[in-house]
Order: structure tokens, then sequence, then C-alpha cells
């Protein structure tokens, strides 16, 4: 799977009289990790939505693979190939994690909606092509034994874990991964860390990755850009951006309790 270059233009967000991104600019290169950080209220989240078709900027440009991203809808946009993992669990204590692994996939459906209403032949068929293709995924990420459980009933850890599998059954070339370890034991972290490894390494998926954990952050990251108060200060390698005094000053100094 290839995928193409991300390219962020001037890109401009304001609410009111606040400015959430000021001017922003980089690029992400195909099958990289590139690692967005920056203070609460730096900007990422609205950088994320952005780039997810949620906001639409008052100035600038994302073109993905040569393709104008600005100004398309959410859904649009997944069907080009983004997908995004978010921050904050969404649960539907009645959803097992098959059925909630197989809405990543209704984007990808032409028919399989008309099964449940119609029972056509060629809506059968393609559902249990899409269940078949969420079972490899969930074989993938360690879930298949887990499959036919409720969500609600998961742990915190395979909870996440269930979103990543959601977010992965749109088949993205460019994954938006929100704080993946957010809330999560060390141990828990370690495995999540060996999967955005695996995404890359064997889907060929670029990541796009926003987190506070700057242990995670500078082990996984090819390049990493940092913001603070909605402004681009610096952008290099891990080694790179761990000596920028500016980084240092606006984020990496700060007490660790501090930066979560």
């Amino acid at each position: 799977m290839t995928s193409g270059v991300l390219e962020v233009e001037n890109l401009t967000v304001q609410f009111g009289a606040v400015r959430a991104l000021a001017d922003v600019a980089f690029r992400v290169q195909p099958g990289t990790i590139h690692s967005v950080i920056g203070p609460n209220g730096a900007g990422k989240s609205s950088l994320l939505n952005v780039l997810s078709g949620v906001y639409r900027p008052q100035q600038g440009s994302v073109r993905w693979g040569g393709r104008e991203l600005t100004g398309l809808r959410p859904d649009q946009i997944t069907r080009l190939g983004v997908g995004r993992c978010f921050q904050n669990l969404s649960r539907r204590t009645d959803q097992t994690v098959l059925d909630s692994i197989m809405l990543g996939r209704h984007a990808l459906m032409r028919h399989a909606v008309l099964a449940h209403g119609f029972a056509l032949p060629v809506a059968r068929r393609e559902e249990r092509v899409h269940r078949e293709r969420v079972a490899e995924i969930a074989e993938f990420v360690d879930l298949s034994r887990l499959l036919h459980v409720p969500v609600a009933e998961l742990s915190y850890g395979h909870q996440k874990k269930v979103d990543l599998a959601r977010a992965l059954a749109s088949e993205p070339r460019l994954l938006l991964l929100d704080e993946p370890a957010a809330g999560m034991s060390s141990g828990e972290k370690r495995q999540i860390t060996q999967l955005v490894r695996s995404v890359v390494a064997s889907l060929g998926t670029t990541v796009l990755l926003v987190e506070h954990d700057m242990e995670m952050v500078m082990g996984l990251s090819d390049r990493i850009t940092v913001l603070n108060f909605g402004r681009l200060i610096s952008e290099g390698t891990p080694d790179e951006i761990q000596e920028d005094p500016a980084v240092v000053d606006a984020y990496l100094g700060q007490p660790a309790e501090d930066r979560r």
C-alpha cells in the first residue's frame, strides 16, 4: 500500500478573537510516523479536526497525495484514505467488538446496508466479505478472541485497541491518532506502541500522531512538529527537538505531570 505526501500550508483556524492555528505549515512523508506535540491549548486537536474535515479553516490548504482536502466532508475524506482514532472512547454498551469494528467498514460498503431490509444475495455476499476483513483486522490488533464480547465489558486498554481497529477497518493510507496512549498503564503503552509500529511496517500506512507521552513520541517518531499557542515553533527529528531551546522552554521543560 502506498501513500501520498500530506501537505499542510498556511493553516489558520480562528474562533472569534481566538486563533487556534496561525499560519501552520509542514509536510508528512509517506510511510513515516510524524508526531505533533505541544502544551494543552497549542492547537493539536484543531489541527486534527481540520485534517479530518470536522473544521474548515479560515485560511490555508491541506493536500493529501496531491488531492485538496480542505472543504470536504469527513466521510469524503475517509473515502480518500484518511482514518482517525479519537482520544475519547465512544462506547455503546450493547455493541460487540465485531459490530464496533464493522462500523469502520461502512464507508467502503456498497450494498451491505440492504442486507438487513431486503436480504439481497449481493448484499449478503458483500457483508460476508467485510466481516472476513474485520476478522483479519481483529487478529492484527490481537482481538480475535474477543470479537463477540460487548465492548463495554473490555478493559480500557482493549477498548483503545477496538478504536484503533475501527479506524484501520476503513483501510486508511493516512491514520490520524489522537493520544492513543492516554490513560494507559505502562504495559498497555508498550503494546499500543508496538501496534503503531506494525501499522506502518506491515500495512505501509502513514501515521500522524498527537500524543503527550514523550517517551512514546521520541521512540516512535521519524519527525516531530511542535505547536505552541497555535503557532509552529519547531520541527525536526526527535534528537533535534529535544535539543531545541524553544521547545524545552515551551513544553519539554515542564514537569512531566503538567504535560499530561
